[in-house]
């Protein structure tokens, strides 16, 4: 099973799952947890090959990284803890997690608020995989990771995403990060699944103003998906909203999961 950490408030029935993205760990939501906490019982998880969860995966996942397989692994801690359902707050590719977690069992997630969401890989993303790709044997992962965080987080403001996502990454072996990029690879048909399906769970999109890679297809897939998505949009804020405005990312997921919308 992979590794999980409880934050418990005793006067709460609702959980609220966190899940990070590709090179990070539970430790990215360190701004979260306190005010989370006022109000709800709190879930970290490490996916596998992160954090806490590498050192048991060396030989508990010999097989090939699928959506599908990590959406189980999350699937199995909440049966594990015996949580009937929660809410599930995701992260860039830790938001595909979760809509491929609500695909499969829709009943176990009662809202999904996907920050810095990918729905879509616009041209650049493409190249940039492309690129990943034919250097991934050659190249050593951080050089790689270091490159795509420069181009996903580019400004200034966006530096401590930067380094808080490079940091994380050098505690992945070369082998998991070469596993998880071949996951990116086949990502295509799953987010064009997810794009034309609506779920009938309520949604939260959190996106940063100068998130320009992702941003643009999330605003599509919002106006698309009218009856239970709504999209909030943080200024002079990039693709990592939980970490570089915490604050207003707080705030405003908390709102929206007490009142069961943004209004």
């Amino acid at each position: 099973m992979i590794s999980y950490t409880i934050y418990k408030n005793e006067t709460s029935t609702e959980w609220v799952t966190f899940v990070h993205g590709a090179g990070g760990s539970s430790s990215i939501w360190f701004k979260q947890i306190r005010d989370f906490q006022k109000h709800f019982n709190v879930l970290l998880l490490d996916l596998r090959g992160h954090g806490n969860s590498n050192e048991q995966i060396k030989t508990a996942f010999k097989q090939k990284y699928t959506f599908k397989s990590i959406a189980n692994d999350v699937i199995e801690v909440i049966n594990h803890l015996q949580i009937k359902s929660s809410h599930f707050v995701g992260i860039s590719l830790g938001s595909i997690v979760i809509r491929q977690l609500a695909e499969m069992y829709p009943t176990r997630v009662q809202s999904m608020i996907l920050g810095g969401a990918i729905l879509k890989m616009n041209f650049r993303s493409q190249i940039l995989m492309r690129l990943g790709n034919t250097f991934k044997y050659v190249l050593p992962y951080l050089v790689l990771y270091k490159f795509f965080a420069f181009v996903i987080m580019p400004k200034k403001n966006h530096k401590n995403s930067r380094l808080l996502f490079i940091n994380e990454a050098k505690k992945l072996y070369q082998k998991e990060f070469i596993k998880w990029f071949k996951l990116t690879a086949e990502i295509n048909p799953v987010l064009r699944l997810f794009r034309q399906v609506e779920l009938d769970i309520p949604t939260l999109y959190v996106m940063g103003e100068e998130d320009y890679m992702f941003l643009p297809s999330v605003r599509q897939v919002v106006a698309n998906h009218a009856k239970t998505a709504e999209l909030f949009i943080i200024q002079n804020c990039g693709h990592v909203v939980n970490v570089e405005q915490p604050v207003i990312f707080n705030e405003t997921v908390i709102g929206y999961i007490r009142n069961g919308s943004l209004k």
